[in-house]
């Protein structure tokens, strides 16, 4: 087993073992900041996707985190304010299971990212960035226009969602379903880049005339690694929506884009535990740096600086050494 795969175990237990010593401690404010990990995690491993395996770097993934967490507020809002969300051509009142939120966020936020890729990857380099930045602001400004669903305000749930045999309410519960959607992703994530999928897209990376030399075609790579990509992000706004019992046009920011794309660089671009690093320090310095300061971030800029320039490999990459492993 090699430095980095024991390193990535001892992350991803210390992940479960601190809010369970919340739990018994009955420190459910703890859970909840790991929680959030979790969750900012998640959405870091969809990132990661793209821009590890595919060199693909969206300044858009918001759009995709905000599709998610809209998707759980529109039907949850619905569910409880017992209003048909359409009645052709049948009747649907929305719903309040978790199982089909997750579902209809990442089916929509998968369309989503299909359209987006599409287009965007018709371009490559500092164009491919800018458009899926105007893509995100497009949303972002969508949101904010539509008063059926709070526009600027955002909307409340007032009751969390329900997940078969649990109490959502459950901070540490809640935290379990989290973490078990986590740990499904880095399984996933770990399999597609052993996988010839992910090994043709890592090659179209580093050399796009040879794949194409073999008979492949890189831009199907890079879309099929965007939707999927987009999918798993989307799943991560549905549960971070419901974590808050909030959702808003914050979500689909290219603040929340940049937030996400830090996750990634912070642990390490192409580490498969990068995200879950990069996650955990941002909720630690935010918790701790923030109560201190309202300029915490200029901290969190030093940091970023530093791994930039002296730790290519991320905090990952810096502890584990230049080797790299998936699991």
């Amino acid at each position: 087993m090699t430095r980095e795969s024991l390193l990535n175990w001892a992350m991803i237990a210390a992940l479960l073992l601190v809010p369970l010593a919340a739990w018994s401690l009955d420190e459910p404010f703890i859970i909840t900041l790991a929680t959030k990990a979790a969750i900012l995690a998640l959405a870091g491993v969809g990132l990661n996707i793209a821009l590890g395996l595919g060199g693909l770097i969206s300044l858009g993934h918001a759009a995709f985190f905000g599709i998610g967490g809209y998707a759980m507020g529109i039907l949850a809002a619905h569910a409880q304010n017992y209003e048909p969300l359409f009645d052709w051509p049948f009747l649907f009142e929305g719903s309040n299971q978790m199982p089909l939120i997750w579902l209809v966020a990442v089916v929509f936020s998968a369309l989503a990212a299909l359209v987006i890729g599409a287009l965007s990857l018709r371009t490559s380099g500092v164009y491919f960035i800018m458009i899926t930045l105007a893509f995100g602001q497009m949303l972002y400004y969508f949101a904010i226009s539509w008063s059926a669903y709070g526009g600027e305000d955002g909307l409340s749930i007032w009751v969390r969602n329900e997940f078969p045999g649990l109490n959502t309410l459950d901070p540490i519960q809640f935290f379990a379903i989290a973490y078990v959607i986590l740990c499904l992703a880095l399984v996933f994530a770990a399999r597609l880049a052993r996988s010839p999928f992910g090994l043709a897209l890592a090659a179209a990376r580093q050399n796009e005339d040879r794949v194409q030399a073999v008979g492949l075609t890189p831009f199907t790579l890079r879309l099929t690694a965007f939707v999927i990509s987009g999918a798993i992000t989307g799943l991560a706004g549905a549960l971070f929506a419901d974590l808050n019992r909030f959702v808003s046009p914050t979500m689909l920011s290219w603040h929340t884009s940049g937030e996400i794309m830090i996750f990634v660089i912070l642990g390490g671009v192409g580490r498969l535990y990068g995200p879950v690093a990069g996650a955990a320090l941002y909720i630690i310095l935010e918790h701790l740096l923030g109560g201190i300061s309202d300029y915490w971030q200029i901290f969190l800029g030093v940091l970023l600086l530093l791994i930039v320039l002296f730790a290519r490999g991320g905090l990952i990459g810096a502890l584990a050494g230049r080797e790299k492993a998936h699991g």
